[in-house]
């Protein structure tokens, strides 16, 4: 087992995994450094999802080595990748699941205050980052009276409060309007830069990819250079009109 470059703070070499016998992932490796925002493309099913589920420690790779820092994440007991992620990760899914009984405010707080942060520093991170993603006014609502939207911002201030090392992002724009999507990926993108947050965003949508310093393209589970997407992507709209 050889250690990661000092200078990624999270590193992945040759991880494979499978859904049901079918491969998700197929020897993919990467580094990314500290601060930087990389993007995770490639059509649906190409294993994005996988990936971050491997590298943020939720999955154990079947095979392949996950480093965080001068971690082993992939050697970790369950506990362990627990408090990783609590401690150190940020996670944002393409639906919001906030907890039904709290309001929004609480929600946004809810990782410092399970650290054991005081109500009044968690309460005060909160509003910051509600009023950062412009739904200040929607701090004392609870999750049934917020709209879509405004539920899925209100989970990316959850991940955005505690300040994570590495933030993973699965298509955290999904259930957004344009007009949204550009104000949410604004607010991201800074956070990255003033606060050196590393990013992880798994996306299909090139406009979202954009924000990205590097990309890094999947398909079928494997690392593929743009023009074999793009092929992909090609071959998938001639079959459609095919069809019709």
């Amino acid at each position: 087992m050889v250690a990661p470059p000092d200078n990624d703070v999270l590193w992945a070499r040759s991880l494979h995994h499978t859904h049901s016998g079918s491969p998700a992932l197929s020897g993919v490796s990467l580094g990314v450094r500290e601060g930087e925002i990389l993007a995770v493309t490639g059509p649906r099913g190409c294993g994005k999802t996988t990936l971050l589920r491997c590298l943020s420690g939720q999955l154990v790779p079947q095979d392949g080595e996950v480093w965080f820092n001068s971690a082993p994440v992939h050697t970790m007991n369950a506990l362990q990748r627990e408090r990783l992620r609590r401690d150190r990760l940020g996670w944002i899914d393409p639906h919001p699941t906030l907890v039904p009984e709290l309001r929004a405010w609480e929600n946004a707080a809810l990782p410092l205050l399970l650290r054991g942060s005081s109500y009044r520093a968690a309460k005060a991170a909160a509003m910051e980052w509600l009023e950062r993603l412009d739904i200040g006014d929607c701090a004392r609502k609870r999750p049934a009276a917020l709209l879509q939207a405004q539920r899925q911002r209100v989970a990316i201030a959850r991940a955005l409060v505690p300040m994570p090392a590495v933030l993973f992002a699965d298509e955290p724009t999904a259930p957004l309007h344009r007009a949204d999507r550009a104000q949410v990926l604004r607010t991201l993108t800074a956070a990255a830069r003033s606060h050196r947050i590393t990013v992880i965003l798994a996306t299909h949508d090139a406009d979202v990819a954009a924000v990205a310093d590097r990309t890094l393209h999947l398909l079928d589970g494997r690392r593929v250079n743009a023009d074999a997407v793009r092929l992909h992507d090609a071959e998938g709209r001639d079959a459609c009109s095919l069809s019709v």
